[in-house]
């Protein structure tokens, strides 16, 4: 599934085409994904100004004068720049051709993405039910150590599974949550109860590097995932510990293990994080 850096890497490969940007007509090639894509879309957004393309959690954001496009690359999705004239391949379900002649083109084979609609009466973004109520963006001044720590030293949950909660911080998933409890040392399965203060500051430290360098190198290749360019992301290969059980920790040379944590494979050093 493309995660936090994906988006982000997504987000970033879309904004110079879309800088200034006008909508010049939208492709309905599927009347849903997830969920059902609103139909009048060609009508309302025929004409109007992309102010930015932003992001809030997985979801990639399109502001226009008359509301916000929010998009959602689902399990294996993903919206690239092509040039107008470009045939559609199967599973590319909408285009948004620009004025430019350049057009976005979201693919999604397994139909799990979104292509939702906020108009601009419903308020801000941040009023959007599936939106209103994420927690703090992991990269944000807002995500820190004495608010990790309040929010994790009271409960009995493997320390994963609240790293991963998208209440308590939207977009650390399951690679990058490997990655970073393996460079601040702490078990995954270990309460958040049992973390001290300084433990929250360094992991903190981590999950921002983590997902920092991940973006730098164009996110992780996963099966699907694809950068807006057509190029993989390469992050993948400098993985410590993620899908690497058995091999040898890059520290200290320990057999790398996996344990399931909340339904989630979970890759660590038995030496280095105990």
């Amino acid at each position: 599934m493309p995660e936090l850096p994906e988006v982000e890497t997504t987000r970033r490969g879309i904004e110079p085409a879309c800088a200034n940007a006008v909508i010049q007509k939208i492709i309905l090639r599927a009347p849903k994904l997830r969920w059902e894509i609103e139909p009048t879309l060609p009508q309302i957004l025929a004409n109007q100004k992309i102010i930015k393309a932003g992001r809030r959690g997985k979801y990639l954001l399109l502001y226009t004068p008359v509301g916000i496009l929010m998009i959602h690359l689902g399990m294996s999705g993903t919206l690239r720049v092509l040039e107008q004239g470009t045939p559609a391949k199967k599973h590319d379900h909408v285009d948004i051709l620009l004025t430019s002649g350049q057009l976005l083109r979201l693919n999604d084979p397994r139909r799990f993405g979104a292509v939702l609609w906020h108009p601009a009466e419903n308020g801000g973004i941040e009023q959007h039910p599936l939106l209103g109520k994420l927690a703090p963006e992991p990269l944000s001044d807002a995500f820190n150590s004495d608010y990790f720590y309040e929010k994790v030293h009271r409960r009995r949950v493997a320390i994963k599974s609240l790293v991963m909660n998208s209440k308590i911080v939207v977009g650390a998933g399951n690679i990058y949550a490997n990655e970073s409890l393996f460079l601040s040392r702490i078990h995954p399965q270990i309460p958040g109860n049992q973390l001290s203060k300084a433990h929250c500051a360094t992991l903190v430290g981590n999950i921002k590097k983590v997902l920092e360098k991940a973006i730098r190198q164009g996110g992780t290749t996963l099966k699907d995932f694809m950068s807006p360019d057509g190029k993989p992301g390469y992050f993948v290969q400098e993985l410590n510990v993620y899908g690497r059980e058995g091999e040898a920790c890059p520290v200290c040379g320990t057999a790398i293990e996996k344990v399931i944590v909340n339904q989630r494979a979970s890759f660590f050093c038995p030496r280095c994080q105990n």
